[in-house]
């Protein structure tokens, strides 16, 4: 199945996957702007979940890659972190497949203006991190990203509010080396997913590499921007998205 057939859903596609590279490079969301799309394409909402996983798959390895490039590797912490994630999202994509998402939507809208509240009431734990040196207690991130994996895998969207809330709350990183490891986190997780998406014939591979593209430009820019701008401005760019992620989520029909 390719449901895109012409050159303005080629172009659309192709735009709609830069500015989710860039949002989930720096923050997240970026699945809330590409989920609708693929549905609105034609794609069937279980095989959307799974074709925005391709993207999702190259994209992060382009904002790993271009992280490391400056300086900032985080790669054991980063591996520690997604070992259980990794187990739970194998379990959520199993449970993904044909399950309405209609009330989990609204739930976690509520979440996000949740961890919006902490960015824009905290700023400079957010932009400098903990006064304690960072991973600290990996046992209690350990348990976190259980529930990050197992939601990672079922659902993906808006899962990067969360792990930057980990990380920099519970972790003590700040907002460039927290992204370091949520871009890492997510790559390793997302390879077990995508397999079972595919395993179960939910993935459109035209359409998904297509996506990555876009994905992966996007990604780029937002990774270099936010090493070369800092915490505080992706500090900025993460409180627009939650705001607007969070509208979306309980305000959608």
């Amino acid at each position: 199945m390719n449901a895109i057939d012409d050159l303005p859903k080629l172009i659309l596609v192709l735009v709609v996957g830069f500015v989710a590279g860039f949002m989930n490079s720096l923050a997240g969301g970026g699945s809330l702007l590409t989920l609708p799309l693929l549905i609105f394409l034609g794609i069937p909402a279980p095989v959307a979940n799974g074709t925005n996983r391709v993207a999702l798959l190259f994209q992060n390895i382009v904002a790993v890659w271009k992280y490391a490039k400056g300086g900032v590797r985080h790669f054991r912490a980063g591996l520690l972190l997604a070992i259980p994630a990794l187990v739970a999202a194998s379990v959520g994509a199993s449970i993904a497949v044909g399950i309405s998402d209609e009330v989990l939507r609204r739930i976690i809208g509520v979440v996000l203006i949740v961890v919006g509240s902490f960015v824009l009431l905290s700023p400079d734990r957010w932009i400098k991190g903990s006064k304690k040196a960072p991973g600290r207690k990996p046992w209690l991130l350990g348990i976190a990203f259980i529930l990050v994996g197992f939601y990672g895998g079922f659902i993906q969207a808006g899962i990067g509010f969360f792990i930057l809330a980990t990380l920099v709350v519970w972790g003590g990183y700040d907002l460039v080396h927290a992204n370091a490891i949520k871009v890492l986190v997510i790559l390793v997780y997302t390879v077990p997913a995508l397999i079972i998406f595919a395993r179960n014939g939910q993935v459109d591979w035209v359409t998904g590499l297509i996506l990555s593209v876009g994905n992966m430009s996007g990604a780029w820019l937002g990774t270099h921007l936010g090493l070369s701008k800092g915490a505080g401005w992706i500090r900025s760019v993460l409180l627009v998205a939650i705001l607007i992620a969070a509208a979306r989520l309980i305000f959608a029909p």
